[in-house]
């Protein structure tokens, strides 16, 4: 336990997740509340703040004093429009007929191994997002949990032979791959070749603030690590996959309406929840994303783009 003033940090796992109690969200932080608060986010990369029943000005008041919220042109359709910093996530209302999908076929196409769910968010971009912030509005009873795994760990506990290997290796991170497209017309192919992102990524980076190096890989945006053949890097990229997300460096969080989420993107990946059906009652979430940077790998180089929005566009 870790106290600062009113603030106590109060960890979950082992190495991931801290809930963090004493602070009202809805109200300014002081200096001291925020260097208290960031210095738990670098700790245990995700923390928890039940109960704050934010609104969104709140919300990206409190965003605002650890970074620059990022305004995506693309949003849920639910998203208010007067925030463009706010993002809106209603399971029932967007993810049922999706592309022409009802919502079981949608996770099927896309999500073609067991760690294919993990990633972070905009994984693809050049400059993926440094945190995220997201709040629960409504949950149904049970179900709809999400998981984070930390890659900082999940680096320091490869081998010694192995970490020095993917130190220099690279990898090209691209939205949409591996979906599997419908037959005949398939409007998510066509959202795929008009939004397309694509980044080369170091499969290790080196995180900006800590020093800490982190495993850079996920299931949702990776499929080929460069400079390998296909063959040599499908068993390879499959096992540093497992390795993320053991399930000693994961912790799972049971939301509540009004519980807020705040991750550090750079250093995790998360699991989306796949079981939201299971029981009546709408999950509606908002999220606000940070700026982040281009990422930097151990050589000191950074991420190479492909294709896709240049640094700092969205």
């Amino acid at each position: 336990m870790v106290e600062d003033s009113a603030v106590e940090v109060r960890p979950v796992a082992g190495y991931t997740g801290a809930e963090v109690v004493g602070l009202d969200l809805a109200k300014p932080l002081s200096d001291a509340e925020a260097a208290a608060v960031r210095a738990a986010l670098l700790r245990w990369k995700v923390l928890f703040f039940r109960g704050q029943h934010l609104d969104h000005e709140a919300h990206l008041a409190f965003a605002r004093r650890f970074g620059t919220p990022v305004a995506p042109s693309r949003r849920g359709s639910v998203s208010p429009p007067e925030f463009p910093g706010i993002e809106t996530t209603a399971d029932r209302l967007e993810l049922g007929g999706r592309y022409g999908m009802d919502r079981a076929e949608w996770l099927d196409r896309r999500r073609h191994t067991l760690l294919r769910g993990w990633h972070c968010d905009h994984g693809a971009r050049i400059d993926p997002p440094a945190a995220s912030i997201l709040r629960a509005e409504s949950v149904p009873a049970y179900g709809g949990d999400t998981c984070w795994s930390n890659l900082a760990a999940a680096y320091a506990g490869l081998s010694a032979p192995l970490r020095a290997f993917v130190d220099g290796l690279r990898a090209e991170h691209r939205l949409g791959v591996g979906y599997q497209p419908r037959p005949g017309d398939d409007a998510y192919v066509r959202h795929l070749l008009d939004h397309q992102q694509a980044s080369h990524h170091p499969l290790v980076r080196v995180h900006p603030e800590s020093g800490e190096r982190l495993l850079f890989v996920n299931g949702y945006y990776v499929e080929q690590i460069l400079g390998l053949s296909r063959a040599e890097s499908a068993p390879l990229l499959e096992m540093l996959l497992e390795q993320a997300v053991r399930p000693e460096y994961t912790v799972r969080f049971r939301w509540e309406p009004g519980d807020v989420a705040f991750w550090d993107n750079r250093a995790t990946v998360h699991l989306a929840p796949n079981d939201t059906g299971v029981a009546d009652g709408p999950r509606v979430m908002h999220r606000v994303m940070l700026a982040g940077e281009v990422p930097v790998g151990v050589d000191g180089r950074p991420s190479d783009p492909v294709t896709g929005t240049a640094p700092g566009r969205w």
